[in-house]
């Protein structure tokens, strides 16, 4: 792969002016490794916890012990982590029906959540496909002030005015396909805390997705009652192949396990089917590898703000989950940007992206995925809705050393496509 020089020269000044950032980086993941081992070795994980069951899985030691070290890494009081989990909107699915009844509200303070969600909730969709409005479930939004701040008097103002009916408190960590700030968990726990001083019965509820591990505590140790993510995105380490995590209070995992299984039967149950190694190693591995994936994303913030484009955060500006965005301004742009990305891929990268009509998702899509792992996000990709800005959304890179040379692959492309 050939790059200009105006690129590599770019890149030379960005890591230097980018060590203070690395190597905070790098404190944050060895706190985190060190969370990780410390509950290995407080529930004496062995070989013999990554052997296989299969039928309904009872006893099944290894999967039974890793639910509770993600409940002590999380900060939780309890977890469920299961390889058939397919999604993060599934497990988001699992938490939502898990906890919401009919005559409930869903009451989201951090505007609309990701896409894939619409049709979940019943915001767009067939009736009677069985999203939550189907089953008599309201949906209620405030979104954050202008400077990306959850809107304390309006969130009070509507939690008096909806009372009991409101259910559950639904906050998305990261930014989606939105252009704004992703929240901090320090601020997750401030409306934690200003919510249950309103309504202590509420279910504060997180889509914890790209954030984990970027800090060095999680939204569950700061009040969340349920926080909910994906396995092929930071908290799988680049090594699970499939699945999801929900974790949080007693009562709030052990409602979504009975979605995830059956009323009476919860989290008993489930086979592992030869698939614990590899979700205890992507759980070891998590910390290093977020860390790689943040390395990344502060490189793309410096070149590409460098070249003139805006981006979210700024190269410089504190991290509180692993997305990059990049607004291109036109749909060339951010073509050409995951193009450049797919190009620097270790898998696929002979392909070339197209955007296209994607289930769940309102505009047409173009991904960037040269992964091991089918639509593994903590892998090199980029991604993004063919609506103006034209915003790519980059995140990922298993090693800083791959993710660095995607990201001068997407300079590269856009410089190249893009001169005007």
């Amino acid at each position: 792969m050939t790059v200009s020089e105006t690129i590599q020269r770019l890149a030379a000044e960005a890591e230097l002016a980018l060590a203070p950032h690395f190597a905070r980086i790098d404190r944050i993941s060895f706190e985190n490794t060190q969370k990780v081992m410390d509950a290995f070795r407080e529930h004496r994980v062995s070989d013999g916890m990554f052997q296989s069951t299969s039928g309904y899985g009872y006893d099944d030691r290894g999967r039974d012990t890793l639910d509770e070290i993600w409940a002590d890494v999380m900060g939780a009081e309890a977890a469920i982590v299961r390889h058939s989990i397919v999604s993060g909107t599934h497990a988001l699915c699992i938490g939502l029906f898990g906890i919401l009844r009919p005559g409930d509200v869903m009451y989201s303070v951090a505007g609309k959540p990701y896409d894939t969600l619409e049709e979940v909730i019943g915001l767009s969709g067939n009736a009677g496909d069985g999203s939550l409005r189907d089953f008599g479930v309201s949906y209620e939004q405030t979104e954050l002030t202008p400077d990306g701040k959850f809107d304390f008097a309006a969130i009070e103002d509507k939690l008096r005015a909806l009372g009991e009916r409101v259910k559950m408190v639904f906050v998305q960590r990261s930014k989606g396909y939105l252009n704004r700030r992703t929240l901090s968990v320090a601020e997750i726990g401030e409306l934690a805390a200003f919510v249950k001083g309103i309504r202590p019965d509420v279910y504060v509820v997180v889509d914890n997705c790209y954030g984990e591990f970027v800090e060095t505590v999680e939204p569950c140790a700061v009040g969340a009652d349920l926080v909910i993510g994906s396995l092929i995105k930071n908290p799988g380490g680049g090594m699970a192949e499939t699945g999801g995590y929900l974790a949080g209070s007693k009562r709030a995992v052990e409602l979504a396990s009975y979605r995830l299984t059956s009323v009476g039967i919860g989290a008993e149950v489930g086979a592992t089917m030869g698939q614990n190694k590899s979700l205890y190693k992507g759980l070891f591995y998590a910390p290093h590898t977020t860390a790689q994936a943040l390395k990344t994303a502060h490189l793309a913030a410096y070149i590409f703000e460098k070249l003139g484009y805006e981006v979210e955060p700024r190269w410089d500006e504190e991290r509180h989950d692993i997305i990059q965005s990049v607004i291109t301004g036109s749909e060339e742009g951010l073509c050409a940007f995951c193009r450049g990305i797919q190009a620097g891929s270790p898998v696929d990268a002979y392909v070339t992206p197209e955007p296209w009509a994607m289930p769940g998702y309102s505009d047409r899509v173009i991904m960037a995925a040269g992964a091991f792992t089918q639509g593994s996000s903590i892998e090199l990709s980029a991604d993004g809705p063919l609506r103006p800005p034209y915003t790519a959304y980059f995140q990922g890179g298993l090693t800083y050393e791959s993710g660095k040379i995607g990201i001068l692959s997407a300079a590269d492309s856009v410089l190249r496509d893009c001169k005007s």
